[in-house]
């Protein structure tokens, strides 16, 4: 039997705000347990929330941004359950009416070699407060409680069941967080957990419209948690299917040790929360001059981006799309090409899609950390487009800048110069390497005479080699061509 892979996310998303969010206590991440905590937090007697505007704008910010509609209206509700690190015993968050409804997120999804635009439909963004976290660990046999993140502002985006395998969620997941964190409003840290995710999977037979039974795969922090555990849970329900079994609805966790999912609990459905409105909290109301203060104060978005540089830079669609996947990526982008001139936007471009992208993923650090300024980088492709250097000359300067311990030791002309790698452009000396090479290449001059064209690529091999690399490849084949037909 063919089977069809369901898949949704709610995605968890830790807000920038300095304190909580509905109590001014802080938010900074690894302090002492404990430390950060009032009597809101603890659900003191007689202590009430107030709402943190901030957490407020920061939802605004994401709806207009995804294109969902910003609820005029919203309510808190109480999402009751029991568990050690809930001192109040519910939850706030909001149920009937979120404050951001519907929108979508589009992302590119590599399929079959070719890149497609993929849309995942959101259902919905509703402000809520994190729990606390409890401690397994060095507690000699016993759990202890820390209610630091209690309190913390949350917004849980969740998706529609669009997606129909573990690459494609992973494709959004990362669309996601390149979002939130270009917006400013979550810092997207995922080993902090203030990104998270909880993938819904289900599967059915290929052409069946109805859902399988889905499991909740809870608290992924990292992409490749969130594609391996899909990956094993699709494999599982198949086979337990298969085998004359069935899918129960549960929770489960995901054990990346054993890579495997587990059991955590049976799934809660919405009416065992018992939600109702929140009495200690009004309805949310959120003004059409609200959602203009903010709209107008919010930075220049991805898709937006994407079509400058397009219109601007005259880039083809693709390579937009990959410069703008981070807001660091395509300022960096900008500051070369205003350092190096316009014309240079297209090297520049492959140049960060190319060698810095490598070397960023062997090294593990994002482009913020990279040791080769903007500016020195533009310097350098001056060098190559004014003859200086050649492209494969400019590799090796470029991995010295990369491994120079102090920025005056980083300027592409001084490694030049130091190293001796400034390209021949004297036609004179250009003429005897030629010269020597067809003398010494009889075997390659006659093939080329007799029609064989592409012999001149051993030749003009040779002449690199001859010149250490340093030969200006295009006056280089022009000289060769002219000896060899005359």
């Amino acid at each position: 039997m063919q089977w069809e892979v369901v898949i949704g996310l709610e995605t968890h998303t830790q807000l920038t705000t300095q304190t909580k969010i509905f109590s001014g206590s802080p938010t900074q991440f690894g302090a002492e347990p404990n430390t950060q905590t009032s009597p809101v937090d603890l659900a003191l007697p007689g202590a009430l929330p107030v709402m943190n505007r901030g957490a407020v704008e920061r939802a605004i910010q994401f709806g207009l941004a995804i294109g969902a509609t910003v609820a005029p209206h919203s309510v808190f509700a109480r999402k009751n359950y029991f568990y050690p690190d809930l001192p109040k015993g519910y939850q706030i968050s909001q149920m009937d009416l979120p404050i951001v409804q519907g929108g979508r997120v589009s992302f590119p999804l590599e399929v079959d070699g070719k890149t497609e635009i993929r849309s995942v439909q959101l259902t919905r963004a509703h402000l809520e407060e994190d729990a606390g976290k409890s401690l397994h660990e060095d507690y000699h046999g016993m759990t202890g409680i820390d209610l630091n993140r209690a309190g913390t502002p949350l917004l849980e985006i969740v998706t529609e069941p669009d997606m129909r395998s573990a690459a494609e969620a992973v494709a959004y997941a990362k669309a996601l967080h390149a979002l939130v964190t270009w917006l400013g409003i979550c810092d997207g840290n995922m080993q902090e957990g203030s990104f998270r995710c909880d993938a819904n999977v289900s599967v059915r037979p290929v052409g069946q419209k109805e859902f399988g039974t889905r499991c909740e795969i809870k608290n992924l922090n990292s992409f490749r948690f969130l594609e391996d555990a899909i990956n094993y849970e699709v494999r599982r329900q198949i086979e337990l299917i298969e085998d004359g079994g069935r899918v129960v609805q549960a929770t489960r966790l995901y054990d990346p040790d054993k890579k495997e999912t587990r059991e955590m609990r049976s799934k809660e459905d919405a009416h065992d929360y018992r939600y109702f409105p929140d009495p200690d909290l009004p309805p949310l109301v959120v003004s059409a001059e609200w959602i203009a203060r903010v709209k107008a104060a919010m930075p220049e978005l991805p898709g937006a981006m994407r079509e400058r540089f397009v219109r601007d830079y005259s880039l083809s669609e693709y390579d937009a799309a990959v410069l703008t996947q981070s807001k660091a990526m395509a300022n960096y982008f900008e500051a070369v090409v205003a350092a190096a001139g316009k014309e240079q936007a297209k090297p520049a471009a492959n140049w960060l899609m190319g060698d810095v992208a490598s070397t960023l993923n062997r090294e593990g650090i994002e482009i913020a950390a990279a040791p080769v300024a903007a500016t020195q980088l533009a310097l350098l492709l001056q060098r190559i487009a004014d003859g200086t250097i050649s492209n494969k000359i400019a590799k090796e300067v470029f991995g010295a800048m990369w491994d120079a311990k102090s920025d005056s030791a980083k300027l592409a002309d001084d490694i030049i110069e130091s190293k001796g790698l400034k390209q021949i452009s004297d036609s004179g000396a250009l003429e005897k390497i030629v010269d020597d090479v067809l003398a010494a290449n009889t075997k390659s001059v006659e093939e080329f005479r007799a029609g064989k064209e592409q012999a001149i690529n051993a030749l003009m091999g040779q002449a690199m080699k001859a010149s250490k690399g340093k030969a200006n490849p295009a006056q280089l084949t022009e000289l060769l061509k002219k000896k060899l037909t005359a």
